[in-house]
């Protein structure tokens, strides 16, 4: 399948993408003895080699570029990305043939995950600027009474056109042992999210604006975003799941797991301000499996340990905000 590369328009919009995108493993080839990164080595099982490392870069690069555009006629704005190794895979990233003259900024912290891989923000410093930074820990037990190590949330605040808001980057604990059996890590995720989201508005007001987005290994309607959203947040990823659509495929089931959430204010038109215009599931072909019993499927790089050389087991999401 032949890379796409959609971004030819000069023309600019008064809309802007936020996205978010698990970027499944993204690794570098180096041994870090402090995590499970084994797997993701030049003479392990799955043969992770820098040229397959430069392809998935290349590949990721270009899907994120595209993300959005033809609706906003840019790159995005904002990403959040789940599956991040290190800094240095975000450098690499950045820095990669679609997405180096974007001068995209991160923002990054190391998560105690046992196998080292954290969530990451990516914004354009033309339209994005910082204002402060946190990576809150989400302290979750297993059923022995054990710490579970996993990622923390990354809560970013800064100022998008000059008006101010609050992003929240997730990947939470996954169903890996069964979606019951783990469902109470992913409501302690969400109510962990609650905390920091009435901090917010104890501190600044109602009228803050917030985004959480994420990997939330839950569908809209379970119970752990029924706990994030309270009534005060809305979720237009109700609206985008469906039997036939999702962000990822198991067992022949769609799930929606990846989301954009955000505070109800963002319907409000104002001039001068960002209000919510669209949310849509990027899965253009060229991220699709295009033949055999899987098509349709997201092209992943790896299933198992057999190396199949695409671009993520995840489609994209995301919003576009229109500025007033």
């Amino acid at each position: 399948m032949a890379y796409r590369k959609y971004h030819t328009a000069t023309t600019q919009t008064d809309l802007y993408t936020v996205a978010f995108y698990n970027i499944e493993n993204l690794f570098d080839t180096v041994n870090d003895p402090n995590t499970l990164d084994d797997d993701f080595l030049p003479d392990s099982e799955k043969n992770w080699t820098l040229k397959r490392y430069e392809k998935k870069i290349f590949k990721i690069g270009t899907a994120i570029s595209n993300i959005g555009f033809r609706q906003t006629s840019k790159a995005p704005t904002l990403i959040g990305l789940a599956e991040v190794e290190n800094l240095k895979v975000l450098q690499d990233l950045v820095q990669s043939k679609h997405l180096k003259n974007k001068n995209y900024g991160i923002v990054h912290f190391n998560s105690p995950d046992e196998r080292g891989i954290d969530v990451a923000f990516l914004y354009q410093k033309k339209y994005f600027e910082v204002l402060d930074k946190e990576s809150v820990t989400l302290y979750v037990e297993n059923y022995e009474g054990e710490r579970d190590y996993t990622r923390d949330i990354l809560h970013v605040t800064g100022l998008l056109n000059k008006e101010k808001m609050h992003v929240l980057v997730n990947h939470w604990p996954s169903r890996r042992d069964g979606a019951d059996l783990t469902e109470y890590k992913r409501v302690a995720a969400a109510e962990k999210n609650r905390e920091i989201i009435d901090r917010i508005k104890k501190e600044e007001g109602e009228e803050a604006k917030i985004i959480v987005m994420g990997d939330f290994n839950d569908d809209p309607n379970s119970k752990s975003l029924h706990t994030l959203t309270q009534g005060d947040l809305y979720n237009p990823m109700n609206k985008l799941h469906t039997k036939y659509a999702g962000t990822l495929s198991y067992r022949g089931n769609w799930n929606l797991f990846d989301q954009i959430i955000f505070s109800a204010n963002f319907h409000k038109y104002t001039s001068g301000k960002h209000s919510f215009s669209s949310a849509k599931i990027f899965d253009d072909e060229f991220l699709k499996i295009y033949r055999g019993r899987y098509k349709g499927n997201p092209f992943r790089t790896y299933v198992g340990r057999k190396y199949t050389g695409g671009y993520s087991d995840h489609f994209p999401v995301y919003i576009t905000l229109k500025l007033g």
